[in-house]
């Protein structure tokens, strides 16, 4: 098989049919943006996951006469709640704080740049409390049932609850990305189909002339295969800049506050390069597999 023919070919039907090899090109970017975009939400969403359920734990909040009475947890009945806290199958730490301690924390912590907020909590009676952590996060809600109606506990609460509502955000994202990436997709399918079409028709004779004189179905086609894998490929690569642009210009300034402070986990360019890949492998298979679907079912000859 001779290569310098494979090249030529495949260069005058990009020419003959530049605007449709345009649109298509642009298409497949538009398409394989989307899909990266998907493919960086589904990341974002399990390194979320995987970051939060490392630092989730329970949070017990004592009732108003037990945070007022024991500042040290030496009575009853804060006493007994934490030594049945440590004795819990799969409890690792159980951490007590005092009234005093959680307004000290708040005002000098938590609140300590916004001096408004600090003054209005002031005087404000904070709970004792209990910060309880586990080995395996699934067995939050069950420990939360089982004390949460313990004498001397008002409340009982985790952040399991935020972070289900932050990966189910995520996970919508990336959900509406793979839905805008589907119907590019069928634009994208269209286009290459219509494309490898008219470049068959276009040059009907010259390829009627070549399997008149032995050359194979294989050989007459295979430039109208590479047209489009060609096209593919271009738009990939535009795709996969698109993403490496768009990271330091819309997805962290988008994060913004909820990256600065941990609350979600920045992307970086390695995270862009292993979607790039998939990206390019996706785009190239996806056009490749069109192509050659189209020659097999319009052009039979």
């Amino acid at each position: 098989m001779r290569i310098g023919f494979l090249v030529r070919e495949v260069l005058t039907g990009l020419r003959r049919n530049v605007t449709m090899t345009v649109a298509m090109i642009l298409t497949t970017a538009v398409s394989l943006a989307m899909v990266g975009g998907g493919l960086l939400a589904v990341q974002l969403t399990s390194k979320t996951e995987s970051m939060f359920l490392g630092r989730l734990e329970i949070r017990m909040f004592l009732t108003p006469d037990v945070s007022a009475a024991d500042n040290d947890c030496t009575q009853d009945p804060c006493r007994v709640l934490m030594s049945q806290l440590k004795q819990q199958p799969g409890v690792v730490s159980v951490q007590f704080t005092s009234s005093a301690d959680a307004h000290r924390e708040a005002t000098e912590v938590t609140f300590k740049d916004q001096p408004e907020t600090v003054q209005m909590i002031k005087n404000t009676k904070f709970p004792a409390s209990f910060r309880v952590k586990m080995t395996d996060p699934g067995q939050y809600p069950k420990l939360m049932q089982q004390y949460a109606s313990r004498p001397g506990v008002l409340s009982v609460h985790s952040d399991q609850d935020f972070v289900d509502r932050l990966v189910g955000l995520f996970r919508g994202v990336g959900n509406a990305a793979f839905g805008l990436a589907a119907l590019q997709a069928v634009a994208a399918l269209l286009l290459i189909a219509n494309m490898v079409q008219i470049a068959a028709f276009t040059r009907r004779e010259e390829v009627g002339i070549m399997r008149m004189v032995g050359a194979s179905r294989w050989y007459t086609q295979l430039p109208f295969l590479l047209e489009a894998v060609f096209a593919a490929l271009v738009g990939s690569l535009l795709a996969v800049v698109g993403l490496f642009v768009a990271r330091p210009l819309v997805i962290n300034p988008a994060l913004g506050a909820l990256s600065d402070n941990g609350i979600v986990p920045r992307l970086t360019d390695a995270d862009i390069g292993v979607v790039s890949g998939w990206v390019m492998f996706g785009g190239i298979v996806f056009a490749a597999a069109t192509a050659y679907g189209t020659l097999r079912y319009y052009v039979r000859d």
